[in-house]
């Protein structure tokens, strides 16, 4: 009997540890499907720096500023990203002159791009998901520019001139408010919090492996509780 986990992924567009978690949660249901468990993902907003500007910043300038680190340690942080991001199959081009961007209007597409009422799907949401990942890290465009946004949203499946119109006109921030406010309100403060069945949560960019145990240790408890 298959047993589907109902899972809320909750993350920003510009946190690089939420594409290695994305990446080791789905290598590892890639692994268990031949063992009856699957799951229904959902992306949810959370913003790392909801007062960004709308100009953005240097990345090695906001991290000094917002950690405490030094250029070096900074260099060092990102190696080992774009490493551990490599092993799930993304590439990051992050570089001492990258730039970090506010990202509610990226939230704001995603939920419509997951909008079953308005002809969104879970299988749309990732598709965006991953394109905005893309544009991100992988390109390093603006993730405040519309045209960007519209882009990416076409090349995930989506209408781009309806992305354009959610955009222009507002759609979707009371929703995305609604959403971040909830999921911070049941204790999230970092990310990637990964929420089963609403009551397990694993936090951070873990590996496949630990993404594999855990799932497959829920999926038995679920089963047990059947």
């Amino acid at each position: 009997m298959t047993r589907t986990l109902k899972i809320d992924f909750v993350s920003d567009v510009v946190c690089p540890w939420c594409v290695v978690g994305l990446g080791g949660l789905e290598g590892a249901l890639a692994r268990l499907k031949g063992e009856g468990i699957e799951a229904e993902i959902t992306i949810r907003p959370f913003e790392l720096n909801p007062q960004m500007v709308p100009e953005g910043e240097n990345v090695g300038e906001h991290v000094a500023r917002k950690y405490g680190s030094t250029p070096e340690q900074s260099a060092g942080a990102r190696q080992m990203i774009r490493d551990r991001a490599a092993e799930v199959g993304f590439t990051m081009n992050t570089g001492p002159d990258s730039r970090i961007w506010n990202t509610f209007d990226s939230h704001r597409l995603l939920h419509w791009a997951g909008a079953v009422e308005d002809g969104g799907s879970p299988a749309l949401q990732r598709a965006l998901k991953g394109e905005l990942f893309d544009a991100h890290f992988t390109r390093g465009l603006n993730l405040t520019d519309p045209t960007v946004l519209a882009d990416a949203a076409a090349a995930a499946g989506l209408d781009r001139g309806q992305a354009l119109a959610v955009l222009a006109e507002g759609r979707y921030a009371e929703a995305v408010r609604a959403d971040e406010t909830l999921w911070t309100s049941r204790g999230i403060s970092s990310v990637p919090a990964v929420v089963i069945d609403g009551k397990y949560m694993i936090s951070g960019g873990q590996p496949v492996e630990v993404f594999e145990q855990a799932l497959r240790k829920i999926a038995a408890e679920g089963q047990a509780e059947i």
